[in-house]
């Protein structure tokens, strides 16, 4: 079969019929994304309480969590990239049925995670300071030198979970790539709750706890992460009946080199698109940095808001890599064609809703922050320019995510982050350092930038290059 472009019997279609799935569908998807969505929801409401607290705490402070943050994001995404590019496999071994190769994923993902926490563990040892301060371009000294302490005491104390962040993100990943949903929603609504109460206690010291700011919130995030990673394994090695790949997965822990090979060829474009894409996004905030701590503070309220607003969309891109990577797994490449064309267009629809409650709460939000007038109506502006933009990030997501299912993971390198650092990125540094226009103006250009890459990904999707059975034998 001609991988690079497929060509499909499919049935001649109207727009109605291609787009618009039936009850059952809507009902599958919903099924598989609820949990998600609840999940993420109750995880950003309660990441943005934790943003409130520390930054009623002050502004150098929320700005150094906001700067530390944006680095540890990159360790983040390399673990989602790594796991994800090996999670291709996972969701495809699954349709086929294949539990042993189903385990050497997860071996393999085991493997991964402790390899990136040891490389994150050095850079943010002995890096972490001066990439901190790439950040902090204030005249204000004093202002300076505590988000730099700030930043410094949170990343530090953050490093001590990455155990059990390696655990949740593998374990986790495995058990939706084979649907199960429901468990990683509920073991993450339990861990959101443990970091809301101890945020409370560690922050402002309350109930005889001691009064710690934000080396509280870094405490708490880290015992939250080891609650979640204790009730998904748990869970998982007591249902064995449902979840068979737990059965002797740790009996070794050798990945064959057939395998080892097959993950780095499809997996290391994502990986390496992740940690790029992380990258871009962290040099895209230091470039708006160059305006003042007041620009970095008003990025850091309005990407919280706009991180609740994304759930909906994004978690669409999950049941492109759960559905449409088990059909095609299975070898029905038209039902993932077939399937895939209606949770793109759900998505964009989805993501007008995401629009309203942007709109809406971009005017009241900023004002729970205990921080500067300008700062306040800086971050409102932010705020309303990326609700803009929503659906055309709404396509983009569920583009990338089905170009990755079927393993096109050098094509997903090239349309994410490489378009990010040859087109967005150089077009910031310009508008930043050569120009004296607002940073609202410099954003709005950059969120239109996207609209060249959503143009990209309609004719990649239609030509069908994505469209393979990687697990075949």
């Amino acid at each position: 079969m001609k991988q690079n472009r497929i060509q499909l019997n499919m049935p001649k279609m109207t727009l109605k019929e291609k787009f618009i799935g039936d009850k059952a569908f809507y009902i599958m998807v919903l099924g598989i994304i609820l949990p998600m969505i609840i999940q993420n929801t109750i995880t950003n409401l309660v990441n943005m309480l934790d943003n409130i607290m520390v930054g009623r705490v002050g502004t150098e402070q929320m700005s150094g969590v906001a700067i530390a943050n944006q680095i540890f994001f990159i360790y983040m995404l390399a673990i989602f990239g790594g796991l994800g590019g090996i999670g291709i496999f996972t969701a495809q071994y699954y349709g086929k049925g294949d539990l042993e190769g189903l385990r050497i994923s997860v071996r393999a993902k085991l493997w991964l995670g402790v390899i990136l926490s040891f490389i994150a563990v050095m850079v943010f040892t002995f890096f972490g300071e001066p990439l901190l301060k790439l950040y902090l371009n204030d005249d204000a000294k004093d202002a300076v030198a505590l988000t730099l302490q700030s930043g410094l005491s949170y990343l530090k104390i953050l490093m001590i979970g990455f155990p059990g962040i390696v655990l949740v993100n593998v374990y986790a990943s495995t058990l939706r790539e084979c649907g199960e949903t429901k468990v990683p929603m509920a073991a993450g609504i339990a861990a959101v709750f443990v970091n809301l109460i101890f945020n409370y206690l560690l922050i402002y010291g309350k109930f005889g706890f001691p009064k710690l700011g934000v080396s509280g919130a870094a405490i708490a995030t880290v015992i939250a992460r080891y609650v979640e990673a204790s009730i998904i394994l748990i869970w998982a090695h007591r249902h064995t009946e449902s979840q068979p790949w737990v059965k002797k997965l740790y009996s070794s822990l050798r990945v064959p080199g057939k395998n080892l090979k097959a993950f780095v060829i499809k997996g290391t474009p994502l990986l390496a698109n992740e940690v790029l894409w992380s990258t871009a996004m962290a040099m895209l905030t230091q470039c708006y940095s160059l305006r003042g701590l007041n620009v970095v503070a008003a990025f850091n309220i309005s990407n919280t808001l706009n991180n609740l607003g994304n759930v909906f969309f994004l978690s669409m891109g999950s049941a492109v890599s759960i559905i449409v990577g088990q059909k095609l797994g299975a070898g029905d490449l038209e039902g993932a064609k077939d399937y895939d064309n209606k949770i793109i267009a759900f998505s964009v629809m989805i993501s007008f809703i995401s629009m309203a409650f942007l709109l809406i709460c971009s005017g009241f939000f900023p004002n729970f922050y205990n921080t500067n007038e300008e700062a306040r109506s800086l971050a409102t502006r932010l705020i309303r320019i990326y609700a803009l933009f929503t659906p055309i990030n709404a396509f983009v997501n569920v583009a990338y995510f089905t170009l990755r299912s079927g393993g096109k993971t050098i094509i997903t390198f090239i349309f994410d982050s490489a378009y990010l650092w040859v087109i967005s990125y150089p077009v910031c540094f310009i508008l930043t350092r050569f120009t004296d226009m607002h940073v609202t103006g410099v954003y709005a250009i950059i969120c239109a930038c996207d609209l060249i890459k959503c143009v990209i990904g309609v004719v990649m999707i239609k030509k069908n290059i994505w469209i393979q059975n990687i697990v075949n034998d």
